[in-house]
């Protein structure tokens, strides 16, 4: 690969580190915001769940992403990308665990207004759809999930230290997960823009292992990520894991195995269609919010010990950063090609 690709994916990267320094970090947000977990250690196993999940299983939400606009420019692709990853970074410095899935789908829009190409209403209402559909999910399995788990503990009849190692343990292999989840179905916010505009010859390692084009892309977007968890991801880790509502070890263990069940389901080609055979509708393959899953199994936790433990000031500025996100990412990349294209 030439220097000049990565300049190019410019856009795309830095969308990764965004995705990286927000979403991402809501797997382990809970464990650190518990301190059960140090930073270090989760960034570490965050980053390398992502890669796995993005190399491994990240075609199937890109496939639909593509569906929404099908951009053939690299230089506008790294433009919805980077208007996409500004409007996240922004949210993020105000600790706003906001949503990339909905930075890029804003910004795709803003490119097809741009280009005065109509955008598919059928995937759009898709996709929509999933943001309603996703918090609500997540928080009735995470309302579900919590009196079971407390059941399976008083029943193991734990003693304290050891509780505590299993809680540990249990934290790690759900945030571990969640990261696999999580880079599997939201890579596609990364590089799924640029799909359609980059040729790349697939990659043999050695002999065993192959990579297509769009895996080679994924790897590298992953790696931006990974960049992203490291160097800015802490202020938004301790809003989801403590500043929302205050959770304990297992609750929190709770939170994660909700968003990393939801992301799974929107992710899994073989849950699509095994759904689809048995005659129910098939569930739509779309990169949906990590932080909007989060947040969703936080508030269901909180609605079944009483509402009057959640925060709902934070809440509500959660809530403000999830509507404006796309709209400041459609309108920053419809401005930023009307004044590219005349150069």
């Amino acid at each position: 690969m030439e220097p000049l690709f990565f300049v190019f994916l410019a856009g795309g990267l830095f969308l990764g580190w965004a995705l990286g320094a927000n979403d991402s970090a809501n797997v382990f947000g809970t464990a650190v915001g518990t301190r059960m977990l140090r930073f270090k250690t989760a960034a570490i196993l965050c980053s390398v769940g992502i890669l796995l999940g993005a190399v491994i299983s990240g075609a199937g939400p890109a496939e639909t992403l593509g569906k929404l606009a099908a951009i053939d420019s690299l230089r506008e692709a790294s433009i919805a990308s980077a208007s996409a990853g500004l409007t996240v970074f922004l949210m993020t410095r105000k600790g706003l665990p906001v949503s990339t899935s909905q930075a890029i789908v804003g910004a795709l829009i803003g490119w097809n207004l741009s280009n005065n190409i109509q955008t598919d209403l059928t995937v759009t209402t898709k996709i929509l759809s999933t943001w309603i559909l996703c918090p609500i999910l997540a928080g009735a399995i995470a309302a579900a999930l919590l009196p079971l788990t407390g059941l399976a503990i008083k029943t193991a009849r734990l003693r304290l230290l050891q509780q505590d190692a299993f809680t540990r343990w249990a934290l790690v292999i759900a945030g571990f997960l969640g990261a696999y989840s999580l880079g599997a179905n939201n890579i596609a916010n990364v590089m799924g823009p640029f799909a359609h505009s980059i040729d790349l010859d697939t990659v043999s390692l050695g002999g065993l292992i192959s990579l297509s084009p769009l895996q080679q892309l994924f790897l590298i977007g992953s790696v931006a990520v990974a960049i992203g968890v490291f160097t800015y991801s802490r202020q938004v880790m301790m809003t989801v894991g403590k500043d929302l509502f205050e959770l304990s070890p297992v609750a929190g263990w709770v939170v994660v195995m909700a968003h990393s069940i939801v992301l799974f389901i929107f992710t899994s080609k073989a849950l699509s269609q095994w759904i689809a055979g048995v005659g129910l509708p098939a569930i739509p393959l779309v990169p949906v919010s990590s932080s909007q899953a989060v947040i969703g199994a936080v508030i269901g936790i909180g609605l079944i010990r009483g509402r009057h433990g959640i925060r709902w000031r934070v809440l509500g500025g959660i809530g403000l950063g999830w509507l404006m996100t796309p709209v400041a990412s459609g309108v920053v990349c419809f401005a930023a090609l009307a004044l590219m294209k005349p150069l």
